[in-house]
């Protein structure tokens, strides 16, 4: 029996890999929900777990690729959750008047009258 020594590939660490897989699966969801303002919570996770993921990947160098796209993802569903959100207050307030229609026709009149001024 031939007795020789098997070299084993070095061992990655499975935390690294989970944690730059689920700040990338974070940041997409919360990019594609951004606009529900979910988006923005899952975003914020996937920020952290990815900034966590990027600094565990240097000392590792594993999981960086993933990593980066969970920061960038999720730093975009951030911005994104922000705009639209500030968007909702802004057309409110400037609609504020218009709540209160006797139909449709009524609140899509009062809309256009107050977004343009007319």
């Amino acid at each position: 029996m031939n007795t020789q020594e098997i070299e084993m590939p070095p061992h990655h660490t499975a935390s690294a890999n989970g944690l730059a897989g689920a700040a990338m699966v974070l940041g997409v969801i919360g990019l594609s929900t951004s606009i529900f303002f979910i988006g923005g919570l899952l975003g914020g996770i996937g920020l952290i777990l990815g900034i966590v993921a990027l600094m565990t990947a240097k000392r590792t160098g594993n999981g960086r690729g993933k990593a980066l796209t969970g920061v960038l993802t999720s730093a975009i569903a951030i911005v994104v959750s922000v705009l639209v959100a500030v968007f909702f207050v802004w057309y409110a307030n400037k609609t504020q008047e218009c709540y209160q229609p006797d139909g449709f026709q009524q609140y899509k009149q009062c809309v256009h009258q107050q977004l343009t001024g007319k």
